[in-house]
């Protein structure tokens, strides 16, 4: 019971981010995340689209992960997901004022960047497991499910 409760507990911090945090600010902050948005995607009706995805992906995956359920392939997308979100929101590359002392806009986005990059491989981790057959096993059977949560004895014989 305790490692099924430690499971969920990783699964939860992994995506707390996103759920229900990011997802709930898109939806409660519209304008200003179609703001930020409109940074990187010129046109309002992609700007708005891109969100409604994001936020479905978000909520959707999180719950995959969750429950158990596809969690595999959603790890694997949510890993795309992270990167696809700091190349077009966190490009701390354009940002004038990149300094290492003192206030910077450019580092804050920098360290955002390296967070966004650091889940994907999180992600990437649960998606293909912790061994170099995971990555074999994932492609063969991309919507298997790991079972997070089945009962293992001591021996680890399910």
């Amino acid at each position: 019971m305790l490692s099924v409760l430690i499971i969920f507990t990783a699964r939860c911090l992994l995506v707390m981010l996103f759920l229900p945090f990011s997802a709930l600010d898109k939806l409660i902050n519209t304008k200003a995340a179609v703001a930020q948005a409109r940074d990187a995607i010129a046109s309002p009706a992609i700007a708005k689209a891109l969100l409604s995805i994001g936020a479905g992906v978000e909520i959707s995956m999180s719950l995959a992960i969750l429950t158990g359920v596809a969690d595999r392939l959603a790890a694997f997308i949510f890993a795309g997901y992270c990167l696809m979100t700091a190349a077009l929101w966190k490009r701390f590359w354009r940002v004038a004022d990149f300094r290492l002392k003192g206030e910077s806009r450019g580092r804050d986005l920098f360290w955002d960047f390296l967070k966004n990059v650091a889940l994907a491989g999180g992600f990437l981790m649960l998606a293909f497991g912790g061994d170099a057959s995971g990555a074999r096993r994932f492609f063969a059977h991309p919507l298997a499910s790991s079972h997070p949560y089945a009962h293992v004895d001591e021996q680890g014989a399910q």
